[in-house]
């Protein structure tokens, strides 16, 4: 387990929300439900919520607006999330490339980002099980996984976006996600 604080942070401001990154498989939903749950706060999948919204998938979004039409929606969904208090978000794995929610994001105030990591492998093995073990339709489309060269090159341009947003870090690898949200209160212990 790795628990690494950003420059700047100050561990004595109370957060009101948590902001989970990062790449498909590593456990943004699943983590930050049981996270919600914990704290008693609400939790908000920002691709779920776009869809709500929409009344359109996201692929469908994607098939028929294109995807400068789901990012506007992604950026406007981003912003009134980051509203409301005593919230968990998960955000899409590549959310962190529009830089508008870059933006939206470092001036969040009360707000913990944190990327959950794990290494490739491991994030495309918890991919493919899902979907081999789970044909259930509230679980998301990984498009990506039909290419696993492409999915790799994907997190490598990605990570570094994700690091450098990230107020904290914690590789998931090995973990199941009971583990992994015990972990993560543990770094944010103090800040509530």
């Amino acid at each position: 387990m790795t628990g690494l604080p950003a420059e700047g942070v100050r561990s004595s401001e109370v957060i009101e929300r948590i902001v989970l990154t990062g790449f498909m498989g590593s456990g943004k939903t699943t983590i930050g439900r049981q996270l919600a749950a914990r704290l008693d706060w609400r939790f908000v999948d920002l691709d779920t919520a776009i869809e709500q919204r929409d009344g359109r998938t996201v692929a469908a979004i994607f098939a028929e607006s294109g995807e400068p039409y789901f990012r506007q929606s992604e950026s406007a969904e981003l912003a009134a999330s980051l509203k409301e208090s005593q919230l968990v978000l998960a955000l899409g794995g590549g959310a962190l490339e529009t830089p508008a929610n870059r933006q939206t994001l470092a001036c969040a105030e009360k707000t913990r980002i944190v990327l959950l990591s794990a290494s490739f492998d491991t994030l495309y093995e918890r991919c493919r099980q899902q979907i081999d073990s789970n044909k259930n339709s509230d679980l998301p489309v990984r498009p990506l996984l039909g290419d696993r060269d492409a999915a790799a090159a994907r997190l490598a341009r990605r990570d570094a976006t994700y690091r450098q947003t990230a107020h904290l870090i914690l590789d998931t690898t090995g973990q199941h996600p009971e583990q992994s949200v015990d972990a993560l209160l543990e770094l944010l212990r103090g800040t509530f």
